[in-house]
């Protein structure tokens, strides 16, 4: 099976390890992963802010750069929420003010093909365990847009289960908002850490040595809270679990 890496601009940027893992991973398990270069920002950040005409030819791009692939696999919920769930709305807004179908059909190809990695693994290659290792206590944070969005259930509890030497640990309150939103941390910063505190706390009280996630945007706010309270613990992102070995664990 031949697919795409969407690595989306905060994991391209800041966290370059959830991608090689993601790669690492999906190779284990008999994919072959190609990374478009041609690939940018997905539209996200300018249609949540309100520039909705202005991301849309960003989605075109995205449409154009990926719309060859099989399957299109992200490490980030949110990006997946995006092409998934608002992709098709800005078709239909754009049909509503009058411009016709084009943007929609555009936009129509990637939508049903892109996946978040947990969806991936479980939904269209059937598989929960994959062979991971990783000895230590973990406790999982479902993000909102995967969590609400995109609808990811048990499936990212499903595969940290099966990873050798793994002990999961239930995070209370982990239907909560961590308090990032994206530009809603920068509009509302004393609410956002204060959301960012309540999630730390709950996660310290799981006695856990790794809180993990499935997207690193929410993992930064709540890991610069972890390191601004001292607390030990680590964010990680699941792919990274996922893809740690006895033979070439990760740290």
């Amino acid at each position: 099976m031949r697919v795409a890496l969407f690595l989306t601009c905060v994991n391209d940027t800041l966290y370059p390890d959830t991608g090689r893992a993601v790669v690492k991973l999906l190779t284990r398990l008999g994919v072959d992963v190609d990374f478009p270069m041609a690939q940018t920002c997905c539209g996200q950040a300018h249609y949540n802010t309100g520039y909705r005409h202005e991301a849309e030819p960003l989605a075109r791009h995205f449409s154009d750069v990926f719309g060859e692939y099989e399957a299109i696999v992200t490490p980030s919920g949110s990006c997946g929420a995006m092409v998934r769930e608002l992709y098709p709305r800005m078709g239909e807004r754009a049909r509503a003010e009058g411009r016709g179908d084009a943007l929609a059909a555009t936009l129509a190809p990637v939508v049903p093909k892109t996946y978040e990695l947990t969806e991936f693994l479980v939904d269209v290659l059937g598989v929960t365990d994959v062979g991971a290792y990783y000895p230590h206590t973990v406790t999982y944070h479902p993000t909102c847009h995967g969590l609400r969005g995109l609808g990811l259930g048990d499936r990212p509890r499903r595969l940290l289960r099966a990873v050798k030497g793994l002990e999961l640990v239930e995070l209370p309150g982990a239907d909560e908002c961590c308090g990032f939103g994206g530009t809603f941390a920068l509009k509302n910063p004393d609410v956002s850490a204060a959301m960012g505190a309540d999630k730390v706390r709950n996660a310290e009280s799981t006695g856990a040595e790794v809180l993990c996630a499935a997207d690193n945007s929410c993992l930064m706010h709540i890991g610069g809270t972890m390191a601004r309270l001292r607390t030990g613990m680590r964010p990680v992102h699941i792919a990274e679990i996922l893809a740690s070995t006895e033979e070439e664990p990760a740290v």
